[in-house]
């Protein structure tokens, strides 16, 4: 959907290169949505058919954990040496008068049409790239933050320039504003009151206000049989594990859960659906299943990866927590998630990629830093005229002189980041980024290129001191 949302920038784009055209581009939202679907269908079935090949047994339904060995499916059981949860997480909605006409990230996926004007309620990642993939499809676009700007927790820098950058595309933010109510008209148009007034006639109005780890569900058909590992939910770090654990020579199950199944108004006591609470696995106020640093559970035969844990929510992170589990239950090599200087990108419009600490952490943890940055027009830009721009920010340790933090906003920033933070995980200094020849012309090289800082923070020696280990081990430094 993102990319499909692209197409409409390029087109304005292209004017500036000589293209014209006689009609005015038209997009036909079912024939992206049937496209989507069968592109889901065709990776599921990958997924399956590698699962299968790695001789993992496959179970469809849902299931609960009776005690720390034993999964109760549809009044089967189960046993395993070790129970894997990887359930991942949906999102969540307030409860406020009219929530039930909003909708969810999972269901903007699959609307019918297209929304004419949408209002998107949250500053997150979630609610930045909806915005663009609508905005782009020709939709009005409104966001609602509670806060001053986008993105809570990234680089400041970058907040202020990707929430510029977006509303040069069109899109209206409303910001310190807090959804009241929702109320549907006769015409089943949709009006928004907030704290600073109602705003009326939007076709949809989507919350991307976080999301709760699921440990409210779970599965339904099987024979009894043992198995070494018994993974519930057919998360990216579950499917990882259970491949991973089988190619080890280890018996394995998936109980898959059907996502359509999954319901967000379930009450009562958190994973009591799973049973994970009364046999022992402690999960916190948010719903996360609380784990050790090789992803163990209270409960030591019973174990947990992903988003349902709540520790950095990426797949590829998932990833590299399934296959940490499956070397340390089946390899008899106790491995470790390695969390430094895990890249992220939001897949916004412009994009953001990112690797290492933000310019405030930084500064907080180490006291001493080098700042550079670049703010620029990209040639592409200069010949369309557009008014695009990229800014792109490194962050130096003044003391090692090592790159602990690398931050994008523009055209193919999660492409750079992923290729740089090799280079900040390696723990590669400013002095290595200078002796590298760039790329020309490209948006890349300013990263290699940047030779005076645009600032110098410079603290005191007690702060110098005062260094958090946590900082210091994300940054890999």
């Amino acid at each position: 959907m993102v990319y499909a949302s692209k197409y409409s920038h390029e087109f304005d784009e292209s004017n500036g290169f000589g293209w014209k055209y006689d009609t005015e581009p038209k997009h036909d939202w079912s024939t992206l949505m049937a496209n989507k679907n069968a592109e889901l269908q065709r990776l599921t079935g990958i997924y399956k058919n590698i699962l299968n090949k790695a001789g993992v047994t496959l179970i469809e339904g849902r299931g609960k954990v009776v005690d720390p060995h034993t999964v109760d499916v549809d009044g089967k059981l189960y046993t395993a040496r070790h129970i894997l949860i990887s359930v991942g997480g949906r999102p969540f909605i307030p409860d406020i008068p009219g929530s039930e006409y909003a909708i969810d990230s999972d269901a903007a996926l699959d609307l019918p049409s297209k929304p004419e004007k949408v209002a998107i309620v949250g500053g997150g990642y979630i609610a930045l790239e909806f915005a663009g993939i609508f905005n782009g499809l020709t939709s009005e676009v409104h966001v609602f933050i509670r806060q001053k700007k986008v993105l809570r927790g990234f680089d400041e820098e970058i907040r202020d320039f990707v929430g510029e950058q977006m509303a040069l595309r069109g899109i209206q933010f409303h910001t310190e504003e807090s959804p009241q109510a929702i109320v549907k008209s006769a015409d089943g148009s949709l009006s928004l009151k907030t704290n600073k007034g109602t705003i009326e006639g939007f076709s949809h109005i989507m919350f991307a206000t976080g999301r709760r780890p699921n440990t409210k569900l779970v599965p339904d058909k099987v024979k009894m049989t043992d198995f070494d590992l018994f993974t519930i939910g057919a998360g990216s770090g579950g499917v990882r594990a259970s491949r991973f654990a089988a190619n080890f020579g280890a018996s394995v199950a998936v109980c898959e859960l059907p996502f359509s199944t999954i319901s967000s108004e379930t009450t009562g006591g958190v994973g009591g659906n799973l049973g994970l609470e009364s046999v022992g696995v402690k999960i916190n106020k948010n719903g996360a299943i609380e784990v050790d640093e090789y992803s163990r559970t209270t409960v030591p035969s019973i174990w947990a990866v992903g988003d349902v844990t709540d520790r950095i929510n990426l797949t590829p992170v998932a990833l590299m927590e399934g296959a940490a589990l499956a070397k340390t239950l089946f390899q008899n090599e106790p491995t470790k998630p390695d969390y430094r200087a895990v890249p992220s990108a939001v897949f916004s419009q412009p994009p953001i990629g990112q690797v290492g600490l933000t310019e405030e952490q930084a500064r907080k943890e180490y006291g001493d830093i080098d700042v550079y940055t670049a703010n620029f027009r990209p040639l592409k830009a200069t010949l369309s005229g557009l008014p695009d721009r990229v800014f792109m920010k490194l962050i130096v340790c003044a003391k090692t002189n090592k790159v602990i933090g690398l931050h994008m906003c523009g055209e193919d920033s999660a492409e750079i980041a992923q290729g740089f933070a090799v280079a900040v995980k390696a723990g590669l200094t400013k002095a290595d980024f200078d002796a590298t020849v760039g790329i020309h012309p490209t948006s890349a090289e300013e990263f290699v290129t940047m030779r005076t800082p645009t600032r110098k923070i410079r603290q005191s020696s007690e702060s110098q001191g005062n260094m958090g280990h946590e900082a210091k081990t994300a940054a890999g430094v």
